[in-house]
Formats: C-alpha cells, sequence, structure tokens
C-alpha cells in the first residue's frame, strides 16, 4: 500500500506484489470539518483494504519537517496541527503491518531513482519546483537522510544573503527565488514598481500565467523565468559540487516551463561549477513520473521492508 500525503489531498493505491500498476487507488481532501487528517487516512486506507488479501508493508510519504527514523512528524506547514504527531505508529497499531514514513520530496526522489528517470543512475539529484522547492538525493544507490531523517532541504540553501524572505523565516533561500510563488511575487512587486507587462496584479499571476505571458514575449515575464533560472543554475553549481551526481532530476509545476527556467539554470551552473569535469555526462532533465513520484517512492520503500 503505498499512501502520499499533501497539503490538500491524500492518495492512496493498492499494489501487487511485483509491477507498477495499482489494483486500486483513490484521493480525498486532507481536510474535512471535524475530522483530523490522521483519521481520514487511516479512513482511506481502511477502504482499499483487500477482502480476501493480505498486505504485507504500507509506504508512506508525508510533508515535513519528519524524522523517519522516529516515524513522527516534526511539523507540517500545510497541515499545523500536525507536531511531533507519530504518524508511523498510528498507522502501524491501526493495520498491525509495517509501515516506512518518509519525507515527501525524498520518496519522490526515491520514486524516480526507482522507476522513473532516474533508473540506472547511482548518483542523483530529484528537485521539485513548484509553491516551494524541495529535494532528495541518491548517493551510491541510498537514499540520504542524516543523523535525524531532514537532510537535503534543498530548497533552503542560502542564494543571496538579503533576498527576499523565505516560508521558513530565512531571508534569500532559493525558494524564496526560483519557486513558483517566488516567480509569482517577483512579478507582482515589479508590476507594483511601474514595470510594463500584459500581467495585472488583480488577480495575481500564477506561475503557469507568468509562462504564457513570457512565451509570449512579455518582457517582465522573461525577466522574472531568467533571475529564477539564473539562481537555481548558482545552486545547481553548489549541488554538484557537494553531491557529484550523474543526474539532476527537476520535477514540479515550474518545471513545465521548460528552456524559460532551465536554459539560464544550465548556462549559470556551467559557469559556476569550479570545474568541467564535474559536468562529464551530467544529464539535466525533468521527472518521469510527475505527480506520481511521491506515490511511487512510497511504494519502492513499501517493498524495501
Amino acid at each position: 500500500m503505498a499512501v502520499d500525503v499533501g497539503g490538500t489531498q491524500i492518495r492512496v493505491a493498492l499494489f501487487p506484489e511485483k509491477g507498477i500498476v495499482p489494483i486500486s487507488q483513490k484521493k480525498i481532501k486532507t481536510r474535512k470539518s471535524g475530522e483530523k487528517p490522521e483519521d481520514r487516512i487511516i479512513d482511506l486506507i481502511a477502504q482499499l483494504w483487500p477482502a480476501n488479501d493480505s498486505v504485507v508493508s504500507i509506504g508512506l510519504a508525508a510533508p515535513g519537517p519528519l524524522d523517519p527514523k522516529a516515524g513522527v512528524i516534526i511539523a507540517a506547514p500545510n497541515i499545523p496541527e500536525w507536531s511531533n504527531l507519530p504518524l508511523r505508529q498510528l498507522i502501524n497499531d491501526q493495520f498491525n503491518v509495517p509501515v516506512t514514513l518518509g519525507n515527501d520530496a525524498n520518496f519522490a526522489a526515491y520514486g524516480e531513482w526507482k522507476y522513473g528517470a532516474g533508473q540506472g543512475h547511482h548518483n542523483l539529484i530529484y528537485l521539485t519546483i513548484s509553491t516551494g522547492i524541495g529535494g532528495g538525493v541518491i548517493m551510491d544507490d541510498q537514499l540520504l537522510l542524516g543523523e535525524h531523517g531532514m537532510a537535503t532541504e534543498l530548497g533552503h540553501i542560502m542564494i543571496l544573503p538579503d533576498g527576499p524572505l523565505c516560508s521558513c523565516g530565512q531571508p534569500g533561500h532559493l525558494e524564496a527565488i526560483s519557486s513558483g510563488t517566488a516567480i509569482a511575487a517577483y512579478v507582482i512587486q515589479e508590476i507594483k514598481k511601474g514595470t510594463p507587462s500584459i500581467l495585472t496584479t488583480n488577480p495575481p499571476p500564477t506561475s503557469k500565467e507568468i509562462s504564457k505571458a513570457a512565451l509570449a514575449g512579455d518582457k517582465l515575464a522573461l525577466a522574472a523565468f531568467h533571475r529564477a533560472g539564473t539562481y537555481l543554475g548558482m545552486a545547481l553549481a553548489n549541488y554538484l559540487h557537494i553531491f557529484n551526481p550523474s543526474i539532476i532530476i527537476c520535477g514540479g509545476g515550474v518545471s513545465y516551463s521548460g528552456d524559460l527556467i532551465f536554459k539560464p539554470a544550465r548556462e549559470t551552473m556551467e559557469k559556476y561549477v569550479m570545474d568541467p569535469e564535474y559536468l562529464q555526462g551530467l544529464s539535466l532533465t525533468t521527472a518521469r513520473l510527475g505527480d506520481d513520484a511521491g506515490l511511487m517512492g512510497a511504494l519502492a520503500m513499501a517493498r524495501s521492508l
């Protein structure tokens, strides 16, 4: 059983012992008045529980920060009532099968490595560029977790010390500059300053709408993606120096903007990398599993139990 918990929806899928095509799957909203999100997870798992077969294990991808070793959600910005929640134990107590809990971006990295664009690679970086920026790293065929399971928060490296505040409260993080939210915030800021654009601030544009405007030749939209891509490229150069991967996989909604962000990112990465050897055989590509990456990572992790 694979479970992917997000701020807006919960997805559960039942898989056979082998293969990646689910036997059944279902999704519901994470929130419903009068119900705890953890109870909604349990109810949805129960709905898909097979009547005439057994479940071997459950993989659970959830927003962090969390401690996968203890099975505890430390905090979840989009589910504020989750604080030091022993989610793994709650699920285990209910269904009495082994449960693995992990950060959704880490599980997405694992899913892309096992079943997606990262197959055949031994050293991999996965970035999800969406509302925020998350990531996961495979090194020597192992998912990097760190002492408390909180490693590879790739969106929270400082790129611009006096830059805009990140959602975590710190200034100048990559997430505050190159995420979809940050791209939109930059465009709104510039329009308010008087920069001409076909975009307006009412209603506020989304990164998808800014992408369309950029493709239509809007100078502000093009500048916004160039700025985001440039700082993303600086971060990628840093990641190359630290992890030395053979592939960087980018997922999330902003990745669909293609060369608008990846052309300046690649150019900047190549400019700032300390030695061209880091670029030998390096692939910079988009995720193959799309929105299913976290779910497939949960499946892969469940099968590893």
